[in-house]
């Protein structure tokens, strides 16, 4: 996994409360578990006016002008605005996967489905949650300047606006220790590698009939 420390980055602003997992990766995208090859479908029934299934070329398909993300202005951008109870509905993992395919690397909002927060730590992506009133400023910059950036620093835990206003948000200290050093659960399990293996080499001399 990648590690995440500091992040000036583009802001696309999503404005809209309770997006579901579903509308962030459609059901019918669901039949991989690479983690990869998802960016493409991302937000799909609202990037494209046409219905989208598997294996589509999405470079042949009516993209919608009206949806933010298609819009030039927004194009490149790593850090997702956006309303309260973002990735709320299923418990799908390829939600995050998607986004951080597409290229996000953090995402703003006043709340988070529970499920959805966790798997964003557990793939790189750093959520973060801020106060409506928060949000409500940053929607306003962000309508007002064209490229518009932000600078997330996890180390201090600090959003710092292009006008040197600084919000802090919180993190739970593991999480942030994991996304600092790049640890996801397997990252995690091979720290402990050594001890792996000297538990197999004393359970084979212990219990050798289990490994003829």
């Amino acid at each position: 996994m990648k590690p995440f420390n500091q992040l000036v980055g583009l802001v696309a602003p999503l404005d809209r409360a309770n997006v579901d997992t579903d509308a962030i990766i459609p059901k019918q995208f669901l039949k991989s578990i690479k983690r990869a090859g998802f960016g493409p479908n991302a937000f799909d029934e609202w990037r494209y006016l046409d219905h989208g299934e598997p294996g589509m070329d999405n470079s042949k398909r009516q993209i919608n002008p009206d949806f933010v993300l298609n819009q030039p202005r927004y194009q490149g951008a790593s850090i997702l605005l956006t309303r309260e109870n973002f990735g709320c509905g299923s418990s799908r993992e390829h939600a995050p996967w998607a986004l951080e395919d597409y290229g996000f690397r953090a995402i703003i909002a006043s709340s988070f489905a529970d499920i959805f927060f966790n798997n964003c730590f557990k793939n790189g992506m750093l959520p973060i949650v801020l106060s409506a009133q928060d949000v409500d400023s940053l929607f306003n910059e962000v309508a007002e300047t064209e490229g518009y950036k932000l600078n997330i620093d996890l180390a201090v835990q600090t959003v710092t606006t292009p006008g040197g206003k600084a919000y802090r948000f919180e993190v739970d200290g593991v999480r942030k220790h994991n996304l600092l050093n790049g640890l996801d659960d397997i990252g995690l399990t091979m720290q402990q590698q050594d001890k792996i293996k000297a538990f197999e080499v004393k359970h084979k001399q212990v219990q050798p009939w289990l490994f003829n």
